[in-house]
């Protein structure tokens, strides 16, 4: 199953009328926690996380009716990559000069260590979208099965826990535990083409 998403045409087209509030949900449901992971690997604070993303998703409602793929050559998560990115360099920065009046220079220190744009941040936050994506798909999905079948997906597939020792721990035998998981994984990917489907 490749959980490789793409942000949908769609979704963008919507992202420009500022209005359509369904979409700006969907939109920061999805990207939010993505983003806030990937600026906690750099090194921000939470409460810094808070207004670096609020300036994001201000910066997309600004300028999401003038992305051109065509113009850009790229997706548009490389564009909202690429826009986090400036962001964060930019606070940084901004933030490194009131540490060096004050005399401190980790600020200095963490922009050194921000990595150049590369293939390896496409990779991190390709895979934070991935998981994002597929966390909305879990949740989906697990209110639509039976709590044994998904503790018994959730045991095998994601604890760890040996199909034998899950059928003891859950009272089933281990073939129920196997077709529950199996179950469970076609409808996560049935899930996850809906979400990436509608509108």
């Amino acid at each position: 199953m490749t959980l490789t998403p793409t942000t949908r045409a769609s979704l963008v087209l919507r992202l420009c009328d500022s209005a359509d509030r369904e979409a700006w949900v969907e939109f920061v449901s999805l990207y939010e926690p993505v983003v806030y992971r990937l600026l906690r690997q750099h090194g921000l604070q939470v409460a810094d996380v808070q207004d670096v993303m609020q300036e994001l998703f201000l910066s997309v409602s600004r300028s999401v009716d003038r992305w051109d793929p065509a113009k850009e050559r790229g997706s548009f998560r490389g564009w909202l990559r690429c826009v986090a990115r400036n962001l964060v360099i930019d606070w940084l920065r901004k933030r490194g000069r009131r540490a060096l009046v004050i005399g401190g220079s980790d600020v200095q220190s963490m922009l050194g260590k921000l990595p150049a744009p590369d293939e390896s941040e496409a990779i991190d936050f390709d895979r934070e979208l991935r998981r994002a994506l597929l966390q909305r798909a879990g949740e989906r999905v697990r209110g639509e099965v039976h709590p044994t079948t998904w503790q018994a997906f959730w045991e095998t597939s994601i604890a760890g826990t040996l199909p034998a020792d899950a059928a003891k721990k859950l009272g089933m035998t281990v073939v129920a535990v196997g077709v529950a998981k199996c179950r469970v994984l076609a409808r996560l990917r049935t899930a996850v083409v809906e979400m990436e489907k509608a509108q």
